[in-house]
């Protein structure tokens, strides 16, 4: 059995969950979510939202964590939502923002300047002798992730001296240069 799958989410003040012909919607303070679901039956109960499977096919047991991890996603970001912070490693690395262009100058012979979704909140920090900072704020798990890795795949971190974008907080694999 599923270990994250049998544990229920438990549903705060001011959420509330809808189930209806295959589609969950979440909606709370800071916004609205659904995602449709498959294979499992989903049931609110009291304040507890269950996930449960009818048989042990391989196809419900594969999607028996994954829609109650993503319930569970959807209820925390309509609640508290979610962060995360980029960190540009470079000499002559900025960014900056007007609205929701983001605007990173990465060492290429151009500034990259990129629209971010509406439903994601963007703020730059830049403080004299540290790195500058990007900040992504969202209710959407999934669209904030795919945001940070699309500004971090501009310029990925290398291994030698670790200049590019990053996580705040990532560990890098460092390397030896050319031994002597």
């Amino acid at each position: 059995m599923s270990r994250i799958g049998k544990s229920p989410v438990t549903i705060p003040a001011g959420v509330t969950v809808t189930v209806a012909d295959g589609v969950i919607t979440v909606k709370g303070k800071n916004g609205q979510l659904t995602q449709e679901f498959s294979d499992v039956t989903v049931t609110v109960e009291g304040d507890q939202v269950q996930v449960e499977r009818s048989s042990d096919h391989k196809n419900q047991r594969a999607k028996h964590g994954l829609y109650r991890s993503l319930i569970n996603n959807m209820i925390v970001g309509v609640n508290e939502g979610f962060t995360k912070s980029l960190e540009l490693v470079g000499v002559g690395y900025r960014a900056s923002n007007q609205g929701q262009k983001l605007d990173l100058a990465l060492g290429f012979s151009h500034n990259i300047i990129l629209e971010i979704a509406p439903e994601v909140t963007l703020e730059t920090i830049s403080e004299k002798g540290k790195n500058p900072i990007v900040k992504l704020t969202s209710f959407d798990k999934q669209l904030l992730g795919q945001v940070a890795a699309k500004i971090r795949g501009f310029r990925k971190p290398e291994p030698y001296k670790g200049k590019g974008v990053k996580f705040v907080g990532e560990v890098l694999r460092r390397k030896a240069g050319k031994s002597a």
